[in-house]
């Protein structure tokens, strides 16, 4: 990512949302710096995705007998086009877990191999992969990626050490969760690949964050989600699969592309556009939140990112100048979320259920209207407040925090 693509109206504007903000539906009396937990949704996108809905209604058969199909694929068309994909190798899951589900519980593990995880992968999907492993026998591997992390070496190094004649899969988040670190997943996948390695990218965080190609990443395998920085509605991601391990693949629904005889298109595409009675608006709607995202600034996407990217390194910069820390890992690192580490928690002050929030995050909610996470990292008390860059944020917001974060600190 590269700051020097913003316009100079832009890199002005790092002080204003970049678009109005009444375009959402946020609570205007929250300062929301944490669209990296679950994104937010455009009032247009919203409005478009119901009229699909109401399209089912008028007439379920023609929807979704005869008409669904050609839909999905001129949207899944629209979202290979911006991640670099081809159409026929992307298909659309409810979300980057069951992505992730969905190749771990397709693909054929035996006792003895090995798959390969960071110690920085989301929770969720670690959890995919325990469960597969203890089904199967296989050993999860775990490489210890640190954070603060001095380089993007360091993290390479890391991973490859841990690579073995037994190693079969590599789970490996693109952007990381907890930590919002943009990690080299190219040459990760790279160096895997010649060593024989297939590769899992857990990319939720990427799409609309950073430039994608997949076809030029070569990840045997990548999945990513919609909702989160392109803006769709819930329910909206991708499976990408290489052409040559479709036929591994199949969905966590079996249904009626099982038997098929169609040969106008692959099984792969056939079984994952059907897999029951379900509304798939939040897929038809992927290239409205394309387009109305794409279309706020002059340069399009592009600048997008780049605009969300220079927000995000400006507030992480000043809130480590605020807690006298540096800034814990490169910029290069940095995509539109970032992690920095704070003043270990009080016994008394450690994360409560059902949320697992620290009250530190309630806190700042219902004191300063300020809705940010804190995250438990590596675990408790150690702790770190993740901000996230989206085109309604603004400078301002992150000097507020500035200035909620300390009061809270200096009182505790």
């Amino acid at each position: 990512m590269n700051a020097t693509m913003l316009t100079p109206q832009s890199e002005i504007s790092l002080r204003q949302p970049a678009c109005d903000p009444q375009n959402w539906l946020l609570d205007p009396e929250i300062i929301f710096l944490n669209h990296g937990a679950f994104g937010a949704c455009p009032r247009r996108v919203l409005e478009f995705q119901n009229e699909w809905r109401l399209r089912l209604e008028r007439q379920p058969l023609q929807f979704l007998g005869r008409e669904l199909e050609p839909l999905l694929d001129c949207a899944r068309a629209a979202l290979a086009q911006l991640v670099g994909a081809e159409t026929d190798d992307l298909v659309f899951v409810p979300n980057t877990t069951t992505g992730v589900n969905t190749v771990l519980r397709s693909l054929e593990f035996r006792s003895g191999d090995e798959l390969l995880v960071t110690s920085q992968e989301y929770n969720a999907c670690r959890n995919a992969l325990d469960f597969v492993a203890g089904r199967t026998g296989a050993r999860v591997v775990v490489a210890k990626i640190p954070f603060p992390l001095p380089s993007a070496g360091d993290a390479l190094a890391t991973v490859l050490e841990n690579v073995t004649s037994r190693t079969r899969l590599a789970l490996l988040d693109h952007v990381t969760s907890q930590t919002g670190i943009v990690m080299p997943i190219a040459r990760w996948v790279g160096e895997l690949a010649a060593r024989g390695v297939d590769s899992l990218v857990d990319g939720a965080h990427a799409p609309g964050m950073i430039p994608l190609n997949l076809k030029e990443l070569g990840a045997t395998y990548y999945t990513g989600n919609c909702h989160k920085w392109l803006c769709a509605p819930k329910g909206a991601a991708f499976l990408q699969v290489r052409r040559d391990r479709q036929k591994f693949i199949r969905p966590l629904t079996i249904s009626h592309g099982a038997n098929s005889a169609r040969t106008d298109r692959s099984r792969f595409l056939i079984e994952f556009a059907w897999t029951g009675t379900a509304d798939p608006s939040a897929y038809l709607s992927v290239p409205e939140a394309l387009r109305f995202i794409g279309s706020s600034l002059p340069g399009g996407w592009p600048e997008v990112m780049a605009r969300n990217h220079a927000l995000a390194l400006a507030a992480r910069k000043i809130l480590c100048a605020a807690l006298r820390i540096p800034e814990p890992c490169p910029e290069e690192f940095i995509g539109s979320l970032a992690a920095i580490p704070i003043p270990d928690a009080a016994p008394d002050d450690w994360p409560r259920l059902p949320l697992n929030e620290y009250p530190l995050q309630d806190q700042l909610r219902e004191k300063h209207k300020i809705e940010v996470p804190i995250i438990s990292w590596p675990a408790p008390p150690k702790r770190a407040l993740r901000i996230s860059a989206q085109l309604y944020n603004s400078l301002p917001q992150y000097e507020l925090l500035v200035k909620a974060l300390i009061t809270e600190l200096r009182g505790s």
